[in-house]
């Protein structure tokens, strides 16, 4: 009996129930068409609504008629959670492959890679070559003893900018120790729509968003995370932001600055209408070809898990966000602004 997928997902990731299952139970269906996962994981991603039957979400003791097109539409969190989880238990494995990767920095204890855009940090069903750890195994085949080869902290997909990898167990809880105690320094500059005040703190908690579980949002009921940000540059209706990260919840910078009235240019999932159409027709003319977050994290210190000394280390800009901030700054500058200090590099 075969199981039609869709040609436009990845097959662990979407089927279709077979007609002659018609009448089963769609939680005992779904536990057949997924035997990858457990069907208590699976049960629980139907409560939470990760679960789409023909684009809808539908209870687990419901019927199915058979010819139904099931998706497992997995936030980001999700996806990366359920296949560490799987590694730990030793049902998948992550292969070594070739993938350039840009090493600022190496030695015995930790690489410090600089990311660029359009580059998955770890393997994800549906999701499982081309990524920073694939690559990141080719390059040390001794961090498959590490966990999650050695990653430490994350960046989205389109976000660029500095990472560190832990090279040995012991770099790792000595790395992962000061994550937890926040003394690790990530400092991001991003392009935000609007007027932000010249410096503030958020401080709001951020978890799943109540009606789309793709996103997140600040709610209630979410984990805390401070977000420090002061202006750097201002161009008409946007503005180059510091920010510095507190704490590091999933895609905290892009819901903090949407939060508060300012998303940030390129980003597709979080920024809004409003403050998009406030831009100038110049501004928007340059913004629109930006088609990705325009976020990078651009400073990084801890202290070495050697030595236990304070390191620092920066990436400029990459070209796609050094050009858009030239570009908006072009549109400020005069004919005697030759002298001005940039914040671009």
């Amino acid at each position: 009996m075969s199981i039609a997928n869709d040609p436009a997902k990845p097959d662990d990731l979407c089927a279709t129930i077979p007609i002659d299952w018609a009448g089963e139970r769609l939680d005992a269906a779904i536990a057949k068409l997924f035997p990858q996962y457990s069907r208590s994981r699976l049960s629980s991603w139907l409560k939470k609504g990760f679960i789409a039957v023909n684009g809808e979400q539908k209870p687990g003791k419901s019927r199915v008629m058979g010819a139904e097109r099931v998706v497992l539409e997995l936030p980001e969190d999700v996806l990366r959670s359920t296949f560490e989880e799987s590694l730990a238990e030793g049902e998948l494995s992550i292969e070594a492959e070739d993938v350039p990767l840009e090493l600022i920095h190496q030695d015995t204890s930790v690489l410090v890679l600089n990311k660029q855009a359009d580059l998955v940090m770890h393997p994800a069903p549906g999701n499982r070559h081309g990524t920073v750890m694939n690559g990141l195994l080719h390059l040390d085949a001794g961090l498959a003893g590490v966990p999650r080869a050695g990653v430490v902290h994350r960046l989205d997909k389109d976000t660029t900018g500095l990472c560190v990898v832990a090279r040995s167990l012991e770099a790792h809880t000595h790395l992962v120790r000061q994550l937890q105690a926040r003394s690790v320094s990530r400092i991001y500059y991003a392009v935000v729509a609007g007027e932000p005040p010249q410096e503030d703190t958020v401080d709001e908690p951020i978890g799943r968003h109540p009606k789309n579980r793709q996103r997140m949002a600040v709610v209630g009921n979410g984990k805390r995370a401070v977000t420090h940000f002061s202006v750097l540059e201002r161009y008409p209706g946007c503005a180059l932001v510091r920010v510095q990260l507190e704490t590091g919840r999933t895609h905290q910078i892009r819901v903090h600055m949407t939060h508060l009235g300012f998303p940030l240019i390129g980003d597709g999932v979080y920024q809004h209408g409003r403050a998009l159409q406030r831009l100038p027709e110049p501004v928007r003319d340059i913004t629109d070809r930006f088609k990705r977050q325009a976020l990078h994290a651009k400073e990084l210190g801890f202290n070495h898990p050697e030595t236990d000394d304070p390191v620092r280390f920066e990436a400029a800009l990459p070209q796609d966000m050094h050009q858009l901030v030239s570009q908006l700054q072009a549109l400020v500058d005069g004919p005697d602004d030759s002298d001005r200090v940039s914040y671009v590099g």
